[in-house]
């Protein structure tokens, strides 16, 4: 089972929302993600548009799974920039690993902005069959 994380998401949405946009963005928005079961893996993927796959950054600890992406701005730093509504900066995102999750064997790929974890559930967290004896064979056992 995965969990998100981000106690001023919520925060900064009401802010927004109450204060309107002002043009200039300080804190960048939380980096859109979708997440979903399929199979024995859950797929999680993060949308990080016009972020360099190098400047990504991945890291699990202790079942938190950590992402965080920079985004730097195209322009020179002497340009006279007159409208600036594209978040850039430090995007971080977190997500608690439930223990049914097998975090040592997490595969990622990045392709088109879009960041595509998959993380298969633990062998011990997955349905198995129990055998169940009766008839004779219990009757043999207790005699």
């Amino acid at each position: 089972m995965l969990m998100r994380t981000d106690p001023f998401r919520e925060l900064d949405r009401l802010t927004q929302q109450f204060f309107g946009s002002t043009g200039t963005v300080t804190r960048p928005a939380a980096m859109p993600m979708d997440a979903y079961r399929s199979g024995h893996e859950y797929v999680v993927q993060f949308d990080l548009p016009g972020v360099a796959p190098e400047s990504i950054d991945l890291n699990v600890e202790r079942n938190m799974l950590t992402v965080k992406a920079e985004r730097h701005p195209d322009y020179a730093d002497g340009a006279d920039v007159q409208v600036s509504e594209r978040p850039r900066g430090v995007f971080s995102r977190q997500l608690f690993l439930g223990e049914a999750l097998d975090a040592d064997n997490i595969k990622a790929h990045y392709d088109a902005g879009v960041l595509t974890l998959r993380i298969p559930v633990a062998e011990q967290a997955k349905p198995r069959r129990i055998a169940i004896t009766g008839g004779r064979e219990a009757k043999q056992i207790n005699a």
